[in-house]
């Protein structure tokens, strides 16, 4: 009752923004609201923009409007909205340009584009994106076409609007025969996009090309009618039903558009320049509308490689939508992948999908010439991690070595794949990352598109994944039994900062026990910060640097405690996992514990479970696996 109860409320709304009136009342919207009469551009640019834009402190910019579904794709997605949307939208000479999202398979292509539509589906519900188009019309056409030429300069400046385009031929003759000529009575309505009802959004997908009908984007000839109203020429005889002419006023998708047949691509040289198109026996046909196709760089390369097409090329913005270089990000869309998978159900062990993002990661990234820094470490650096000796300008300058970085290597959708061979092997529904990497290699053993310096190359990086997995899985380890020590956790570090505060003031420090004067332990605090790479010339920075921490804290009235730091945090118990690491290795690679130690693997346990994201089965497999990486 209650699904009952909101669909009725659902129909409640989209009635409530049904509106109809005539002409003249629209004028009055107009006056009110400039806003309505805005492009296909401006109207795309201004949903983005209304989902919200964050400003990163590196100066770059982060839309909301593709964070819940894309992921990893920042620098692409700004370039696109700022260099073809916004400029587009302010009716510079970009929106007369198709875009063309050129990338990998799985890149994102497909799913930017859905956004794109979906979201105007959305936005053309709301004030700020309310669409009114002449009632009747089959390309739903602007209202201010209406106005005869030799009016529209004034009626524009009084508006404070542009009026740009032709009254189609359909809505010409309504407005001769049914209205005689009484523009002021023309219906007007609320348009509301929709691409099950072929409204403001069209999809174009390429077939047969000895079969498609150039009909499919411009309309056809209804020879039922002909001996009704007697010509090909009469609009009634006419379906204005082609994708060019739904999509008015919105958005179309021009599906893998480089497959076509020429025919197909040869209407949007004069749509896509002059902003019209030919269809039948009618003068050329006004469209407003954003076209948005994609391909692969293969079929780009193809197409650019033909003279014939130099013209449509020209008229072309070329967008790279590479993959994504992100680990964490990564992550998301594995996570994301398998919620729409009949994998939802599976327990996904914690860092098991990092192992697999770690691996597709690095098939992506291409060797820097830069001195010092590996894949590892690059990978590292594009991940947001901080890497001694490196600023974040190195990182700018990485990314700008490579123009074609991320066109290549592993694609998503292979590790989902995987992962679903992996979870037919077992016979619990639980995955942990072993398993995921298992399942690649053997994926990658079994293929024979690959070559064989490529399937070597990727097995190394599978290898490269596991240790980063071990690192990983000791340091959960780590932190549970950690816990179990806290308060050594904390005297530890106590001691450490004594120790820091001495050495940074030069000043002596005092045994509890003896009151006698003494220096600062150096072998103290370089056995806690090696255990995070801190080098003896970077000692010293570190070390200040802990000390304006807890300054800054102390000025707030804040307290500096274990958690303030993170680095320091994890120097610390890394050195208490150390200095425990007999005590681990005994604990957890037991066969037969005793009671003391039963106890606390019981206690890391519940812990993996409780704090962690283990489940009982990925818990007990995480330390039998840790306890046989230190007894290595």
């Amino acid at each position: 009752m209650d699904i009952v109860r909101r669909i009725s409320e659902y129909r409640a709304r989209e009635e409530q923004l049904a509106w109809e009136g005539s002409f003249a009342d629209y004028l009055k919207i107009v006056k009110n609201n400039p806003n309505v009469t805005q492009t296909a551009h401006s109207r795309v640019y201004n949903m983005i923009k209304h989902a919200g834009i964050e400003h990163n402190e590196d100066g770059s910019k982060s839309y909301k409007f593709f964070s819940r579904e894309i992921f990893g794709l920042d620098r692409s997605i700004e370039k696109l909205v700022e260099e073809y949307f916004h400029s587009a939208a302010m009716r510079l000479d970009v929106r007369k340009r198709i875009l063309l999202l050129m990338g990998p398979v799985s890149g994102g292509k497909s799913t930017l584009v859905t956004m794109l539509k979906r979201g105007m589906e959305h936005f053309s519900r709301t004030d700020e994106g309310a669409v009114y188009a002449i009632k009747g019309c089959p390309m739903h056409e602007e209202p201010l076409h209406l106005i005869p030429h030799e009016m529209r300069e004034d009626v524009a400046n009084e508006l404070g609007v542009r009026i740009e385009g032709e009254l189609c031929p359909y809505c010409t003759m309504r407005l001769e025969t049914d209205y005689f000529g009484r523009i002021e009575d023309m219906p007007v309505e609320r348009v509301l996009f929709s691409e099950a009802k072929r409204k403001g959004i069209g999809t174009f997908s390429p077939s047969d090309p000895k079969s498609q009908d150039i009909a499919d984007l411009t309309g056809s000839i209804d020879f039922s009618t002909i001996t009704e109203y007697g010509s090909e020429s009469d609009p009634r005889a006419y379906r204005f039903d082609g994708e060019l002419n739904k999509a008015n006023r919105g958005l179309m998708e021009f599906q893998e558009m480089l497959k076509c047949d020429e025919k197909f691509l040869w209407n949007l040289l004069s749509l896509t320049q002059e902003g019209n198109f030919k269809a039948g026996r009618f003068a050329l046909i006004s469209a407003d509308e954003l076209i948005v196709a994609h391909t692969n760089e293969a079929e780009y390369r193809s197409f650019i490689g033909n003279k014939k097409n130099e013209a449509l090329q020209s008229r072309i913005i070329v967008m790279r939508m590479p993959y994504n270089l992100r680990v964490t990000d990564e992550e998301k869309i594995y996570t994301k992948l398998i919620k729409q998978s009949e994998l939802g159900h599976v327990h996904i062990a914690p860092h098991a999908l990092r192992a697999a993002a770690i691996f597709s990661i690095l098939t992506r990234l291409k060797d820097s010439k830069k001195q010092g820094v590996d894949l590892l470490k690059k990978m590292r650096l594009y991940n947001g991690d901080s890497v001694e000796g490196f600023k974040e300008s190195d990182v700018k300058e990485l990314q700008n070595e490579f123009a074609d970085e991320g066109m290549s290597g592993i694609d998503p959708r292979y590790v989902i794949n995987r992962i679903s061979s992996a979870l037919i092997r077992r016979d619990t529904e639980c995955i942990n990352a072993l398993d995921i990497l298992r399942a690649l290699k053997d994926g990658l053993d079994q293929s024979a598109t690959i070559s064989k310096e490529e399937k070597e190359r990727s097995l190394s990086f599978i290898s490269v994944a596991r240790k980063e997995y071990d690192e990983l899985a000791k340091k959960e380890v780590q932190k549970a039994f950690v816990y179990s020590y806290e308060e050594s956790a904390k005297t530890l570090m106590d001691n450490y900062l004594d120790n820091v505060e001495s050495y940074c003031n030069k000043t002596k420090m005092r045994d509890p026990i003896t009151g006698e004067e003494m220096d600062a332990d150096e072998k103290l605090m370089r056995s806690i910060e090696e255990q995070i790479g801190i080098s003896e010339n970077a000692k010293k920075a570190f070390r200040e640097e802990i000390l304006i921490r807890i300054s800054a804290y102390a000025r707030k009235g804040k307290r500096f405690d274990y958690s303030s730091h993170d680095r320091l945090r994890e120097a610390i118990e890394k050195k208490l996992f150390a200095d425990l690491k007999d005590v681990v290795k005994i604990t957890t690679s037991s066969k037969t514990p005793d009671e003391v130690q039963l106890k606390k693997v019981n206690e890391v346990t519940a812990r993996l479970i409780d704090e962690h994201g283990y489940c009982p089965i990925c818990a007990n497999e995480l330390l039998r696996y840790v306890g046989s990486l230190l007894n290595r």
